[in-house]
């Protein structure tokens, strides 16, 4: 063993060495002694945030008052922050708005496309394996649209798509088990029977490629405080892909996605573009300082993460695979690169307590009910070494 541990310490360094990627760690306010895999929850903290909050806190709201709506550019962050998330999700800028959380702008996404559906369509497919909050916004939509939710697993979905069906929604990285489902294909499916796809993005954008434009996407939604680090609670987006703008009918017809939202009128007019998918006044201090983690991309190419998330991964796997005897801990998340989010998630027996146990001494990820261990990895500041430190703490534990 003490070889084994000797030659993964030794290869970990190497690859550290070699990642093209490594210096981005600077740009990240981390604990020392820490290994955090719990990124596909929640971000790290961006070094620049808590200098660009304080100026929010302090000058622009506290010096400049009401005057920073205009000033300081409050009125239009949800749009130039959309355009600043745009690239990391394959987006042409004016498509993307930011406000809300996910499961609002989910419930604006599943209105919103069955109505963009051809009239007559009956059944809402919903993936079967969702994140529970999905599953209810899809509830609460189709009793609202008239529609009949289908769950259906992603992998079936394809051939349970028909001309009966309005609206597909579907999670583009599996929460539980770090599956990645083909987005490309799938939407393609949907198309091929006139359906409207809605894509859950919460746990791949800002982990992987995600290409919403180039395979046509109709609708998604996504939070910023996992892989985009933009802080607890940060506000989400709703991606609305330009040709579907003028007939968007969002079911939350608020005053900020008024075409004049100022001239208080009785009658709502929506926006032109993305705009119109925004409700209330916007959160201003969560919403600024998620502009200001949104920096740590600058110069960042998402394949570049890509590349390191799948290195990361199959050197986790390879650790565990070392360092755990045989059994005790079983992979859920696919081998297949193509299959693969940026997660490793262990089934165990007493999952929560190994958890605990793992956190109490410094490797942070996370449990799922009844028995996965999550690790999550964020390449812009999670390095080999901190997996093979993972995977060696894992084997302490299981003796």
């Amino acid at each position: 063993m003490s070889d084994i541990r000797s030659d993964l310490r030794t290869r970990a360094a190497e690859l550290d060495a070699a990642d093209e990627l490594a210096t981005l760690r600077e740009r990240f306010t981390l604990p020392d002694g820490v290994v955090y895999l719990d990124g596909n929850s929640l971000g790290a903290l961006p070094a620049g945030v808590a200098a660009a909050t304080a100026d929010v806190v302090a000058r622009q709201w506290g010096e400049l008052l009401i005057r920073s709506w205009d000033e300081s550019g409050w009125w239009t962050a949800p749009e130039r922050i959309g355009d600043k998330i745009a690239p990391l999700i394959g987006a042409a800028p004016g498509q993307v708005v930011v406000g809300d959380s996910t499961s609002v702008n989910l419930f604006k996404a599943l209105v919103g496309g069955a109505r963009l559906a051809a009239p007559g369509r009956t059944r809402l497919l919903v993936d079967s394996a969702t994140f529970p909050t999905d599953g209810y916004i899809a509830q609460s939509a189709a009793r609202l649209t008239g529609l009949t939710v289908v769950p259906v697993d992603p992998a079936q979905a394809a051939e349970a798509i028909d001309a009966d069906t309005a609206v597909v929604l579907l999670n583009h990285v599996d929460y539980r088990s770090g599956r990645l489902h083909d987005l490309p294909a799938l939407t393609a499916a949907a198309h091929a029977a006139g359906a409207v796809a809605v894509w859950d993005l919460c746990h791949s954008a800002g982990a992987l490629p995600v290409g919403l434009d180039a395979h046509g996407v109709d609708l998604a939604v996504g939070c910023t405080y996992k892989y985009l680090n933009g802080g607890p609670g940060a506000p989400a987006y709703l991606y609305i892909a330009a040709r579907h703008q003028d007939a968007f009918d969002s079911p939350l017809p608020g005053w900020n996605g008024h075409a004049d939202p100022f001239a208080m009128t009785p009658a709502y007019e929506a926006a032109r573009g993305a705009t119109r998918g925004r409700v209330g006044t916007p959160d201003i201090l969560s919403m600024l300082a998620l502009e200001a983690a949104l920096d740590a991309w600058d110069g960042v190419a998402v394949e570049a993460v890509r590349a390191k998330s799948l290195a990361l991964t199959d050197f986790f796997l390879a650790c565990v695979a070392a360092y755990v005897p045989q059994g005790l801990v079983e992979s859920v998340t696919p081998a297949e690169h193509e299959c693969r989010g940026s997660q490793v998630s262990l089934r165990t027996d007493n999952a929560r307590k190994v958890m605990g146990e793992l956190i109490a001494r410094g490797v942070i990820g996370d449990f799922r009910a009844p028995d996965v261990l999550r690790f999550g990895f964020t390449p812009l500041y999670v390095g080999f070494a901190d997996a093979e430190r993972a995977a060696r703490t894992l084997g302490h534990i299981f003796g």
